[in-house]
């Protein structure tokens, strides 16, 4: 089995695949004082748990856009399943031409998703990522990385609105029934989700125009993605593994 890893600000998404068949899935919470045995020990109970052993992973493939968590990780697969994991980054065959003016700079989780939405859906396609932030891809009918966009998530913009304006409540975030609120808030939750889903339709629609590709695939994925799903015609797919996918293929194209 393969062991895959997505590295988030908020969440350590992980899964294991038995070729392209999710195995288990399981999500952490991103914690940078944790040392590598409590991230070591975390995964072995959560094996345990469902009757998986260490010595089942045969391979080890990461994606991270939290440096600083990085080595913890690192040493973990080291001492916990006695082999050197793979990071996305310098070196490692991916299949996708990046178009980036400096592809060092491109998020591994992007690259990831573009590897996955390119091989599972065909391209022109574009993906959405909701994660702390929701990262959008172009990628071209040959499989080029053109670029994208990227804008605060739902999460933090929420935050953002509460923090910032002092008489403003926290609020849950959920889809009122009605965009006109009668309360302060369904005020805010009506700003912040329905315009953050016309903030989606304009981007996808814009990134179309300039792909010239009308019917280009759209793949949504991360942990907020079924929110706005429900209400935007833009989204085609709903896939939430689809970082962990891309991870998978690309640890099958390093293994050869």
């Amino acid at each position: 089995m393969i062991l895959t890893m997505d590295i988030g600000n908020t969440n350590i998404k992980t899964a294991l695949f038995e070729g392209m068949e999710t195995v288990e899935y399981w999500r952490v919470s991103t914690n940078r004082s944790m040392s590598s045995d409590e991230y070591g020990i975390l995964l072995l109970n959560l094996f345990a748990h469902k009757g998986i052993r260490a010595e089942q992973v045969e391979g080890i493939m990461i994606s991270s856009v939290v440096p600083q968590i990085n080595f913890t990780i690192e040493h973990m697969c080291r001492t916990y399943f006695n082999m050197e994991p793979r990071i996305i980054g310098p070196g490692v065959k991916t299949g996708i031409n990046i178009k980036y003016e400096n592809p060092r700079e491109l998020g591994s989780d992007r690259i990831a998703n573009a590897v996955a939405a390119y091989e599972l859906y065909g391209g022109p396609c574009i993906t959405i990522d909701f994660g702390t932030a929701t990262s959008f891809g172009a990628i071209s009918a040959r499989g080029e990385f053109l670029g994208g966009a990227i804008c605060p998530g739902l999460k933090l913009a929420a935050e953002a609105l509460t923090e910032r304006a002092a008489k403003l409540p926290r609020f849950e975030l959920a889809k009122p029934e009605s965009v006109i609120g009668k309360n302060t808030v369904t005020n805010m939750q009506a700003g912040i989700v329905y315009g953050y889903i016309g903030q989606i339709n304009y981007l996808v629609e814009r990134m179309k125009r300039e792909l010239g590709a009308p019917n280009a695939k759209v793949i949504a994925t991360g942990g907020l993605a079924v929110l706005v799903a429900e209400e935007s015609s833009a989204i085609d797919v709903m896939d939430g593994l689809l970082t962990l996918k891309g991870l998978c293929l690309i640890h099958r194209k390093n293994a050869m």
